[in-house]
């Protein structure tokens, strides 16, 4: 299981219908490091996600500056690791941190949460702008991704009328 699919089915586990989810947040709003999932509830309150497909990222991720992950932004910090890495990840995060896992069970992704997190009482709601902002990130971020599918459509049509299949 890659970190995309981990990212997707936390996004959709979170319910990207309702919330605001927006991916590798670190431009404008003052983090001193990367989320890699940021949610934003009606409420304006947020949540951060730390997606982790290994136990070596893990084992990284420990080794980082005891105030990574600490934002008065952030109500809640989950990790998302691949099911298959529950067990050995909950040694590995942060004691406040939630634990999600992910599992591919008949098709379908499935997100369990193995652990809560604590809840960061210092927590503030986001300003207006910073929802803004956020919004205007998530924008951003389609344009790109519509650039590299476009892309890759390309490429793969170029292959296809020389009869490369990449094979």
């Amino acid at each position: 299981m890659n970190s995309c699919e981990v990212e997707i089915a936390v996004a959709r586990h979170f319910n990207y219908r309702t919330n605001l989810i927006v991916p590798n947040v670190f431009w404008g709003l003052n983090f001193n490091y990367e989320l890699d999932l940021m949610i934003v509830y009606p409420s304006y309150y947020a949540s951060e996600v730390e997606i982790k497909v290994s136990i070596s990222d893990l084992k990284a991720e420990k080794n980082k500056s005891s105030y990574a992950h600490e934002s008065d932004k952030i109500k809640r910090l989950y990790f998302a690791v691949p099911y298959n890495l529950k067990d050995k990840s909950i040694a590995l995060i942060p004691e406040r941190a939630g634990l999600l896992s992910v599992n591919l069970v008949k098709g379908f992704w499935v997100v369990t949460l193995e652990k809560a997190p604590r809840i960061n009482k210092s927590a503030r709601k986001l300003e207006e702008w910073e929802v803004n902002r956020l919004r205007e990130l998530a924008a951003m971020r389609i344009w790109s991704l519509k650039e590299a599918l476009l892309k890759e459509k390309r490429k793969r049509e170029s292959q296809e009328k020389r009869g490369d299949n990449g094979h």
